[in-house]
């Protein structure tokens, strides 16, 4: 079982947090921090599998405390959890080697794909002492992959490809979820649900449009 640290100052989204990862039966939580400072002390402690880590915090922000991880050769990996949807934030993540990225609010379903990300990561690398480049270019190659082929509970890769097909095929038209079930032959509760992960993910581009003269309804395209 993987010992997971959260390291969050908002009680309400450490709590949806501690809910989320103890759904997981590969997880436990050893501990809760409320700040970088308090989450060093504990790592020096205590052995952690995985940090679900907070950017903006009181006296050490997320990147300085995952630096000092780094700097200190702590093992430990990381998942950011955070307000900050900038490219320079996310730069700055990548390159302190996190596992995964997520943007509040955030779904279940998101944050369990973070959490297996994890585990296929961990698993490529389980009992292996020395490499060659065949071998590392395999498991590189095999942990993304996986991370890539991850999709939540409901979401077939099958279904999935064929509405982001019909999309590609209409390129910059903004399209509604029921126009997309029309003609690609699924129900609209259908393809809303895949719609709302594909946007959620980055997938497409969704937005609220309003000027439909009654109700306004979400629309989505790909560039």
């Amino acid at each position: 079982m993987y010992q997971v640290l959260i390291v969050e100052d908002d009680p309400m989204v450490a709590l949806i947090n501690e809910q989320y990862i103890k759904s997981n039966k590969h997880f436990h939580i050893a501990g809760k921090c409320k700040d970088g400072n308090s989450a060093l002390s504990f790592l020096e402690n205590n052995d952690v599998d995985l940090l679900v880590l907070d950017v903006y915090m009181p006296h050490m922000d997320g990147f300085e405390t995952l630096r000092q991880i780094r700097n200190r050769k702590i093992m430990t990996e990381a998942i950011m959890v955070t307000a900050a949807n900038d490219r320079e934030s996310l730069e700055e993540a990548l390159h302190l080697g996190i596992v995964d990225y997520l943007v509040k609010p955030f779904t279940f379903e998101r944050f369990q794909m973070a959490l297996e990300k994890f585990i296929a990561q961990t698993h490529a690398l389980k009992d292996i002492d020395t490499l060659n480049q065949t071998s590392i270019d395999h498991i590189i190659d095999n942990a993304r992959r996986k991370g890539d082929n991850l999709h939540p509970k409901g979401i077939q890769d099958k279904t999935m490809q064929l509405i982001l097909a019909h999309l590609k095929e209409t390129c910059g038209i903004w399209l509604t979820g029921d126009e997309i079930a029309k003609e690609i032959g699924l129900t609209g509760v259908t393809v809303r649900r895949y719609m709302n992960y594909l946007a959620e993910s980055g997938k497409v581009i969704g937005e609220m449009n309003y000027e439909t003269g009654g109700r306004p309804c979400m629309r989505y395209k790909i560039d």
